[in-house]
This record gives structure tokens, C-alpha cells and sequence, in this order.
């Protein structure tokens, strides 16, 4: 029984032992679950923490510790401060100002008689030449007044004519009186030669002479005096009238040469009805058509002349090295794309506030500085290569342009 019972102690003691032995393979392979699951978690974990490990990197460098960075800050200061030079040293050569504008010597047609225009031309913007007829005013009245003028010349000349006769005349009469003096001047002579010769024969010899001879003598001596001295009287009066005459004629031609004047007058008065262009231009601002009435001074039309040029008020400060003669580039606000070219014809003795209707009287009240301006004048070149003509562009007066004058 016992040795019966030991086998099966023994198989039993195998068969535990085999548990046992199996139990250890069974743990190995459920600690081995145990691990990969855990492994799994690690690993699940592991994630979670390289995700915290990622979010817990280290920060990048600071961008103002990378070298690259301040080359390029030095490289774009560097170029700001080439750059801001050049554009000093370019700057500095040239003033300009856009207060500036075209100008001219317009010129304004007005009538010199008061009338009613019976022609007018269609020139509206067009231009024209010297000479050109723009307007004529009725010639009613002038013409009455010229005609009446040149009979007043025809009737002058007459009396003129007439004057010169009569001193003609007179200077026969004055002949004429000296011809018939001669016979009174040559007996007064004859007879005071008588008498004095009686005299004097008297005197030497008392007895020599009669007295009724001596009377005689002496009478006839008076009579021939007298009558002498009538014919000097009437050689007088005749030279006389000839001065009379010679100045009728004068005055005659006084007259004359007055109602010349008139003729002119009335002439000038007649041109003054046909109204012409003084200077080549183009006509604007036309305010009166055919059929209007115009007074003295009433301005008709306007001419803007073909020669313009720039008034550029630049500042005082600004005048310091400009000089006449210095080239401008003139940029017109009508046409930005086209650069004409001038130069400094003079510049204004003196600020354009100075030239004011009321100047300011700096003397009195309260006194602020202001940078004043001063005219500045400056032509258009219209030869030269690349030098647009500005004749072929409608510039005109009061157009705004910007010049730009090389100083240096």
C-alpha cells in the first residue's frame, strides 16, 4: 500500500511538479502580455510624452543674434545713406517753386469812336497777323466829318490863292507910287537948290537977288517939298499894303495847314472805324458779335501774342545762386509728358508785395516775417536739339508750370 500509495504520491508530487513546471510557462506568457501590453502603453505613453517632448523643445536663436541678420541691416542702412547723399549733392543743384505760371503781353482791342459794328471777323481762338481786320465800325459820322474837313482845306487854299494876288497887287501899287514920286522928289530937289543958291547970293550981294525972285523961290521950294513928301507918303502906304498882303497870305496858310489837320483828324477818325491786329497772336475772348453797339475803351476781343514766357516766384531764400542765364527745365501741368527748356532772363528788383495795391507798412502794428517771393523771369528756347518749340502747343497766360533751374 505503500509502495502503491508512494507511486501515486509521487504522481502526484510529478503532477504538482508539472503544475508547477507549467504555472512558470503560463506566468512567462502572461507576463509576457503583460509587458507588450505594457509596452503598448509605454509606447501609447511614449507618444504622448514625445508630444511633450516636442511642445518642451528649446527655442530657436533670436533673429538679432544671426549674423545674416545685421549684414543685411548694415547693407540697407548703408544704401539709405549712399542714397539719401547722392540725392543731397543732386538736390542741392537745382531751385524750383510751383508757383509759377505762363505770361504775356496781352493785347486788349478796344475802338477810340463810339459806333455800331457792321463787320466782324470769325477769329475766334485762330491766329492771326499783323494787319489782320478784326472789326469796322458804321462810318456815317466820320465820313461827314472829312468831307467837311477837305472843302474847308479846298475853301482855305482860295483865300490863299487870293492873299497871293493882292500882294502882287500891292507890290505894283507900291512900284507904281515910286514911279510917280520920282517927278515931285526931283522938282522939291530942283527948287530947294534954287532957293539955297538965292540965298546964298543974297547974302554975298544984297542986290544980286531980288526979294520977289527970293519968294518965289522960296514958295516954289515949299510947294515942290510937299508934294515930295506926299509921294513918299503914298510909296509908304503902297509897301504898306504889300505887308498886308504878304501877311493875309500867311495867315491864309495858317488856315490852310488847320484844316490839314482836320483832314487828318478825320482820317485818323476813319481808321479808327477799321479795327486791325497791332501783333501776330491768337484772338480770344471775343464779347462782341456784328449788329453791337461799342463806346471809347470798350474792349472787343483779346490777342495773345506768340511770345510768352515763365513768371516763376521763387522764394528770397532761394535767389542766392541763381543768375541770368542759367538753363530751366520747365515742366507745363497741361502737358506733364513734354520738357521745355529755357533759361533766367532777369529777375525783379524787389518783392511782388512791395508793387502791392496797399504795401505793407512794416512800420507799424505788429511785425512777423514772412519769406517773400520774387518775380523771376524766364524764356522758352525754341532752338537746340530735342527742344520742343512751345509755339506748336497752346500755351498761354495763366497756365501752371513747375521750372527747374540748375544753380550749380
Amino acid at each position: 500500500m505503500t509502495e502503491d500509495q508512494a507511486p501515486e504520491s509521487g504522481n502526484g508530487s510529478d503532477d504538482r511538479n508539472d503544475d508547477h513546471r507549467h504555472e512558470p510557462a503560463s506566468n512567462a506568457r502572461s507576463s509576457d502580455k503583460q509587458r507588450d501590453a505594457d509596452q503598448d502603453k509605454q509606447g501609447d505613453g511614449s507618444d504622448a510624452d514625445g508630444d511633450d517632448k516636442n511642445d518642451e523643445k528649446p527655442k530657436k536663436p533670436s533673429l538679432f543674434r544671426k549674423p545674416l541678420f545685421w549684414i543685411i541691416v548694415v547693407a540697407v542702412a548703408a544704401v539709405i545713406v549712399i542714397g539719401g547723399v547722392l540725392y543731397y549733392l543732386h538736390a542741392r543743384q537745382y531751385e524750383s517753386t510751383d508757383d509759377a505760371f505762363v505770361d504775356a503781353h496781352i493785347v486788349r482791342i478796344a475802338p477810340n469812336v463810339a459806333g455800331t459794328l457792321v463787320q466782324v471777323a470769325d477769329v475766334d481762338n485762330r491766329h492771326v497777323e499783323p494787319g489782320r481786320l478784326l472789326a469796322v465800325i458804321q462810318p456815317n459820322g466820320p465820313e461827314a466829318s472829312l468831307s467837311e474837313a477837305q472843302a474847308n482845306v479846298s475853301q482855305a487854299t482860295a483865300q490863299a490863292q487870293q492873299s497871293r494876288a493882292q500882294v502882287v497887287a500891292a507890290q505894283a501899287a507900291a512900284a507904281k507910287a515910286e514911279e510917280q514920286a520920282r517927278g515931285p522928289l526931283a522938282d522939291a530937289q530942283k527948287a530947294a537948290q534954287d532957293l539955297n543958291r538965292y540965298e546964298q547970293l543974297q547974302r554975298l550981294d544984297p542986290q544980286a537977288v531980288a526979294g520977289q525972285q527970293l519968294d518965289q523961290a522960296r514958295a516954289t521950294a515949299r510947294a515942290t517939298a510937299a508934294n515930295a513928301a506926299a509921294a513918299r507918303r503914298e510909296i509908304t502906304s503902297a509897301q504898306a499894303q504889300v505887308e498886308v498882303a504878304r501877311r493875309q497870305v500867311t495867315a491864309s496858310e495858317a488856315v490852310i495847314a488847320a484844316r490839314q489837320a482836320q483832314v487828318k483828324q478825320a482820317n485818323v477818325t476813319i481808321g479808327y472805324l477799321h479795327l486791325t491786329a497791332p501783333v501776330a497772336g491768337q484772338v480770344v475772348n471775343r464779347q462782341v458779335n456784328l449788329g453791337s453797339y461799342v463806346g471809347p475803351g470798350t474792349q472787343l476781343m483779346a490777342i495773345v501774342p506768340d511770345h510768352v514766357w515763365v513768371t516763376a516766384n521763387f522764394k528770397e531764400t532761394q535767389l542766392r545762386n541763381m543768375k541770368i542765364g542759367q538753363p530751366v527745365e520747365i515742366k507745363v501741368d497741361a502737358y506733364p509728358d513734354v520738357k521745355f527748356h529755357g533759361h533766367i532772363d532777369s529777375v525783379q528788383r524787389g518783392a511782388g508785395q512791395a508793387f502791392a495795391l496797399l504795401p505793407p507798412q512794416n512800420a507799424t502794428g505788429n511785425y512777423v516775417k514772412v519769406v517773400q517771393r520774387v518775380p523771376v523771369r524766364i524764356e522758352f528756347d525754341r532752338s537746340g536739339k530735342d527742344v520742343p518749340d512751345p509755339r506748336k502747343y497752346p500755351i498761354g497766360p495763366g497756365m501752371s508750370v513747375v521750372p527747374t533751374v540748375k544753380v550749380r
